[in-house]
């Protein structure tokens, strides 16, 4: 609600966007991991520059079996560590809540998901997150796993370069460009930083706390074993890769590792599905195998046995035990652990889709077998093959643009998915006789046919559009396919000619059409992504009765803003109460709380919610008071304190004092001048409401930007037909100069304001003397209250040991006049010495909460243009 302006309260709520509104700058976040990538993959090509693909494929022929046994034994060491960081976090964190067979299940199963998809810090936060949420694990003791586990990762790595750093073992001063002292000093620092840490932790009882979620620390004994978990997963991990490189490659163990995890930290900084590329180009630059087939050979099957295996067995492993869960005389460990990792479903199935896509798509770049399209060659025309290879490749893009659609559990993106798998097991037989390939997207689609339950959502939103970190993810891994092409073909002279070369043996021809085709596609998708979001045009919709009865007869007067014919509505079966939201597209944002009977509107906030997980989108709760706040909580949402509402007690209301001043002067000038002051009910407006028109007009006329929406009024005829209004006339000529529509709430409860306008070639005291006349008109008509609206940011805490977002913003409610007077307009409300309330917002946690307030203020100006202005 406005008060002396009414765009007083949209400007500081465009503030609040514009302030926030930076964490969503898109050029920001793209630059720096695409950058690195790119660097990443020009090193890699010229590293590789002197290898021939046909060399790679003969050096891979070539590994014998033992070394790959050796490959899958390390991995499985390195994965049944990994679970063991669950089962003793799980322990320290949450002891008995969660079995700990299930803790070592669903953590094996979390990373090896995690491993594929990329982005690790978000989808394996994410993955670890549904699945202990899911067994009854508050945010707390979540976070508290999560935390533990990475707090292990580094003990154990800590632990491990500090002893070779201190011991020196052969080859370790190679990798570290330092002094045989310093690498000594700094491997004694770290591991007697280390041991302080393990007594601290021995005494036991210690708490960390962040960001108000706090959690007990594992205690002595617990984190010795989280170390050992680490160091056996890095060891693991290490050498999976160690025992497939050659022989001759002349560096020891030692040196090897600390690479490796150069190598891993730069991955995972480029933001690519395993850091693939980047991880490669790190490690054959720090090993100096330049040049080496072999050394590249050694990667591939890497890739194969340390993510794409341990993906496949997690993937077949949550189908069986989705599978068998759903048979009634089934029970026992199956279903314990497909109830555990049920909440990743979605992720794997996503995960299997882009594997899908990129086996199309490495196909679609490396030469076909010349005998395959022999036998092709008896039956299908060249065109035809031509044909199917482009649609191979161009399958293989849709299915990675797909995978968020299914991550987002989307049944149109399921449906899609299947239909995409089928057309890629022909296309893989039309374009080369890929059997391996095609009986791969079969197996695909069998696992995703009995993930069917996963996806429920029915969005109407696009299944194509993609988030940033899906299009870092998209846009780095393509750049490593399109290398992998590169690379290919190598020896081949680059001519125009060859993008118009058809040929059964014109495979580099194929791979330059179909990145081109690729290229395309994704083009057309990052465009559209970034700024082709299509705000919800505002039409006006009808308000039911039940809405209009309980919004009128609402004590609190913010209920009547529900009226103003941009909401949609929830409404009660027995229609006692109603929850009034609307939709910006990404997200169900409710402007306040439900209005009427508690218990139902309990039941309404619990309905928006559900409804906004069904079609995939945020749910947030927008100027809400402290009554639904244990509700909210319930939801999984975090409270977020946005400013104050002022309210003046009205039972002997005087302009009498200091303070008042300024209005008791206005109003008595504006009785000198003749300027009179008059209700005029609502049954009479329609004959002035013309003239309130021509006021608000000239009105706007001055302001930047149009009508707003959502939390303020426009001047809809409409919407001002549900109020009485008071007005301020020219006594001479009985012309209306200001005007506001009067909130009255049930029961005389409160009395407020939504549309206060004036003349702009008005008196500037004509605005003072409106508002004084109203206070001292509810006043005299046995109003409780008058509510003066909101003060953004006001009563925020800036403290240090206050929440981030406290700190936000109570730094922008002190540092930011410049753009809003925000201190002015406290002190201009606080003049009439009122009550303060806390003014929250319910939304999800983390970065959700400034996406919502931009998402807000979306809703307000009406779209990016509106806000700008």
């Amino acid at each position: 609600m406005s008060t002396a302006d009414p765009g007083e309260n949209s400007r500081a709520e465009i503030l609040i966007a514009r302030v926030t509104g930076l964490l969503e700058q898109p050029v920001v976040r793209l630059a720096i991991p695409v950058v690195i990538t790119l660097i990443a993959l020009t090193v890699l090509h010229d590293l590789s520059s002197h290898v021939k693909w046909s060399d790679v494929q003969s050096d891979i022929a070539g590994t014998s079996w033992r070394v790959m046994f050796l490959a899958v034994f390390w991995t499985a060491f390195s994965f049944l560590s990994l679970s063991f960081y669950d089962v003793f976090a799980v322990q320290s964190v949450a002891g008995g809540t969660v079995p700990l067979r299930i803790a070592a299940m669903a953590g094996a199963s979390g990373y090896a998901v995690s491993n594929c998809l990329g982005f690790s810090y978000i989808t394996g936060t994410a993955i670890r997150y549904r699945i202990y949420a899911s067994l009854g694990l508050d945010l707390g003791r979540v976070a508290g796993v999560i935390a533990t586990s990475w707090v292990a990762f580094w003990m154990g790595l800590i632990l491990i370069l500090g002893g070779m750093m201190t011991l020196h073992p052969d080859g370790i001063a190679q990798a570290l460009p330092i002094s045989g002292t310093l690498e000594t000093v700094i491997g004694v620092v770290l591991l007697a930083g280390l041991l302080v840490l393990f007594v601290w932790l021995a005494k036991g009882g210690r708490r960390l706390s962040f960001g108000g979620v706090g959690f007990d620390l594992p205690g002595g004994k617990l984190a010795s074993l989280l170390t050992l978990a680490a160091i056996g997963d890095l060891f693991g991990a290490s050498m999976a890769l160690y025992v497939l490189m050659p022989d001759d490659l002349g560096v020891g163990y030692p040196y090897f590792f600390t690479i490796y995890i150069c190598a891993i930290a730069v991955g995972i900084l480029s933001h690519a599905p395993g850091g693939i590329g980047v991880f490669e180009a790190t490690l054959i630059a720090g090993l100096g195998a330049s040049g080496r087939s072999d050394v590249i050979a050694a990667l591939l099957l890497y890739r194969v046995v340390y993510t794409f295996l341990p993906f496949a067995i997690a993937s077949l492993s949550i189908a069986i035990a989705s599978a068998l869960a759903h048979r009634h005389h089934i029970s026992g460990a199956a279903t314990w652990f497909y109830r555990a990792v049920r909440p990743i479903v979605p992720m794997v199935a996503a995960g299997i889709a882009a594997v899908a896509g990129v086996v199309l798509l490495v196909s679609g770049t490396l030469p076909a077998s010349s005998t395959k399209l022999g036998i092709l060659r008896e039956f299908l025309p060249l065109s035809f093959v031509e044909a199917s290879h482009l649609a191979g490749s161009a399958i293989g893009v849709l299915l990675l643009l797909v995978a968020r659609g299914l991550y987002r559990k989307l049944y149109r993106a399921w449906i899609v998915a299947m239909i995409l798998m089928l057309a890629g097991f022909f296309a893989s037989l039309a374009k080369g006789l890929d059997t391996h390939e095609a009986v791969g997207m079969l197996a695909a689609i069998g696992l995703l046919a009995l993930f069917r339950g996963a996806f429920y959502r029915v969005s109407g939103a696009s299944i194509f559009r993609l988030n940033i970190p899906w299009l870092v993810s998209l846009l780095t891994l393509l750049a490593v396919i399109f290398w992998i092409g590169l690379f290919a073909y190598s020896h081949v002279e680059y001519e125009n000619a060859l993008w118009w070369e058809f040929a059964w043996n014109g495979d580099a021809s194929r791979f330059l059409r179909s990145s081109m085709v690729v290229a395309v596609i994704v083009g057309v998708v990052a465009v559209n992504s970034l700024f082709g979001r299509t705000i919800p045009a505002r039409q006006r919709t009808e308000i039911p009765a039940a809405v209009e009865r309980l919004a009128l007869a609402s004590e609190d007067t913010e209920a009547q803003i529900s009226l103003t014919g941009d909401k949609q509505f929830l409404i009660a079966p027995d229609e006692s109460a109603f929850l009034a939201y609307a939709d910006s597209g990404n997200a169900l944002i409710s402007k306040g709380e439900p209005v009427g009977d508690e218990a139902a509107g309990q039941q309404l906030i619990w309905q928006l919610r559900e409804m906004a997980d069904a079609e995939g989108k945020l749910c947030a709760f927008y100027s809400v008071s402290t009554k639904y706040l244990p509700t909210f909580l319930d939801l999984g949402l975090s409270i977020l304190k946005i400013g104050e509402v002022a309210r003046v007690p009205l039972k002997d209301f005087t302009l009498d004092g200091k303070s008042r001043k300024r209005f008791r002067q206005a109003r008595n000038r504006a009785e000198r001048e003749g300027y009179v002051f008059e209700i005029i009910p609502k049954e009479q407006l329609g004959p002035v409401l013309p003239e309130l028109r021509q006021i608000s007009d000239h009105w706007l006329e001055g302001k930047a930007g149009a009508e707003k929406g959502f939390a303020l009024g426009g001047f809809d005829e409409q919407y001002l037909s549900y109020f009485d209004h008071a007005v301020l006339k020219n006594g001479e000529t009985g012309r209306i100069v200001a005007f506001a529509n009067l909130f009255q709430g049930g029961n005389k409860s409160e009395l407020s304001l939504d549309l206060m306008r004036y003349e702009p070639d008005c008196p500037s005291f004509v605005m003072d003397a409106l508002f004084a006349e109203m206070m001292n008109w509810g006043a005299g008509q046995g109003f409780h209250w008058f509510s003066l609206g909101a003060a953004p940011f006001s009563g925020i805490e800036n403290r240090q040991l206050a929440s981030l977002w406290n700190r936000i913003g109570g730094f922008v409610y002190e540092h930011g006049e410049q753009f809003y007077h925000f201190e002015g307009l406290r002190a201009f409300k606080q003049k009439f010495d009122p009550e303060w309330s806390p003014n929250y917002l319910a939304s999800p946690g983390g970065l959700a909460a400034p996406r919502i307030l931009y998402e807000v203020n979306i809703l307000i100006s009406g779209g990016l243009t509106g806000l700008t202005k």
